[in-house]
């Protein structure tokens, strides 16, 4: 990673380059009303940018409710996986968590996808339940991971 990494919140000029990510990343990537409508309408969201340079490589969403974080969705694009963003989007959206008075994050991941299971791992995520056929592009199961921030 030698150019500068930033982060900042999404905002809504934003959203075409982010439903760009999300459909490079998902098979039934969310259509720009969702997150339209995530920006404008709920009050729970929190949506973070990395760029990278000065070009917007990824972003994760999250839901803050009370004291606890679920992680909606994080991508980035295939151009910028396999340098640390993900990782290093992730730390910051745990340390903003934190700093809001989040005790708990939770996220759902594939269960047949080892790579992003590693990464949360590293980040002292646990695993915990199977929701079983959450993927409605093929019905895969889901891992519920958490962790304590």
């Amino acid at each position: 990673m030698n150019k500068t990494i930033a982060f900042r919140q999404m905002e809504i000029d934003d959203i075409d380059k982010i439903h760009e990510i999300e459909s490079k990343s998902f098979a039934t990537p969310w259509s720009k009303e969702a997150f339209y409508n995530e920006l404008t309408k709920n009050r729970f969201a929190l949506y973070t940018v990395i760029e990278h340079g000065r070009e917007v490589a990824g972003y994760c969403g999250a839901w803050i409710i009370v004291d606890e974080v679920h992680i909606t969705n994080i991508a980035l694009l295939p151009d910028f996986r396999g340098m640390g963003l993900g990782e290093a989007l992730m730390r910051k959206v745990m340390e903003t968590a934190r700093k809001m008075g989040v005790r708990t994050m939770t996220l759902e991941v594939r269960v047949s996808n080892d790579r992003a299971q590693s990464l949360y791992r590293k980040l002292g995520f646990q695993d915990g339940a199977i929701r079983k056929r959450y993927y409605t592009d093929n019905m895969e199961d889901a891992l519920v991971m958490w962790v304590k921030l």
